[in-house]
């Protein structure tokens, strides 16, 4: 009978960053002499990732986040997927915190509404059983591969950030692989701060979006919509019928009526007040980003200071924290 399967649990982390993560994941349910921890630190986390996977003597790599809050048998859920060899790719949600604050609650809440997430949110609520899946319910920041076949596929595409994982997942599910969300695999992790760091993100993952969409070909139409929803709003002042406010009415209708919903159900009266504000930056700013990554993509290539990246091993196979 073989033993666990070894694991290589990845970290990124910027210059002089905190790594809040590595306080749990030194109470982990799993045998000590079969997981390491590698912290890559630099200034784009996809050379960082693949970086630090090449060095990985792991035979599955799991990406956490800085600060990602980890549950002690979260590797014991996670490996127990891959007893099926199909399996290339396993993960679970990324939860809102208790303690975060009632802003930080209100932009969870935007994340797992059907107005918000829409198809992508299970990444940010437990959902239904273990099943097989696509991209659009895994989140990097709670993501583990199978090293070999990570390897087979290049790793990420370093020309994106974010959404490389996303490009990456479509990869493999056009190859045959499995992909598989399990909702009890589950992490804690803080929402932005404010709502400028809010909205920064959105116009990012917007971004990431519009660039994806450039490299691989493949359109998914319900991500344009908010774009297509920022275009109608410029029109607006142009088109002189009334009728032409009716969807602009029928949007703020909506609007409210998932606030009031999400009121009812989550407790947190205060976070929900909020959402008819939260809703329209959520669409705004990432249908601005994607429209951005649409029509300047960066997908630059990384030299210098940029690409320089540092890999430390805070616990090797069997060994001590360092």
């Amino acid at each position: 009978m073989s033993g666990p399967e070894k694991v290589s649990v990845i970290i990124p982390v910027k210059p002089g960053g905190e790594v809040r993560a590595l306080a749990l994941l030194r109470d982990l349910d799993y045998p000590a002499d079969s997981w390491e921890v590698i912290v890559a630190e630099g200034r784009f986390p996809s050379l960082q990732r693949n970086l630090a996977s090449a060095s990985a003597s792991g035979n599955i790599i799991y990406f956490l986040d800085d600060d990602s809050q980890v549950g002690n048998d979260f590797l014991r859920r996670a490996t127990a997927c891959y007893a099926d060899p199909d399996v290339a790719a396993v993960g679970g949600p990324s939860l809102t915190p208790d303690t975060d604050t009632t802003l930080q609650h209100s932009f969870g809440m935007a994340f797992v509404s059907p107005l918000g997430g829409g198809g992508m949110r299970n990444r940010y609520r437990k959902s239904g059983r273990v099943r097989s899946t696509g991209d659009q319910e895994l989140i990097l920041c709670n993501l583990s591969f199978r090293r070999d076949i990570f390897q087979e596929f290049g790793g990420f595409d370093e020309r994106l950030y974010p959404n490389e994982e996303n490009e990456l997942m479509e990869r493999m599910v056009k190859c045959g692989k499995k992909l598989i969300h399990d909702p009890e695999l589950a992490i804690l992790r803080s929402h932005r701060p404010t709502l400028t760091a809010f909205c920064r993100q959105l116009f990012s993952y917007g971004r990431g979006r519009g660039e994806q969409t450039i490299l691989s070909g493949i359109i998914k139409p319900i991500t344009f919509i908010p774009s297509l929803f920022i275009l109608y709003l410029l029109c607006l002042p142009f088109l002189q019928n009334p009728v032409y406010y009716l969807p602009l009415l029928c949007y703020l209708f909506i609007v409210i009526s998932v606030s009031l919903y999400h009121m009812a159900i989550s407790g947190r009266i205060k976070s929900a007040l909020l959402l008819p504000v939260i809703f329209p930056f959520f669409h705004v700013c990432y249908g601005i980003g994607l429209l951005r990554g649409l029509v300047r993509p960066r997908h630059k290539t990384w030299s210098g200071n940029d690409s320089a990246v540092s890999l430390k091993k805070v616990k090797e196979f069997g060994g001590d924290w360092q």
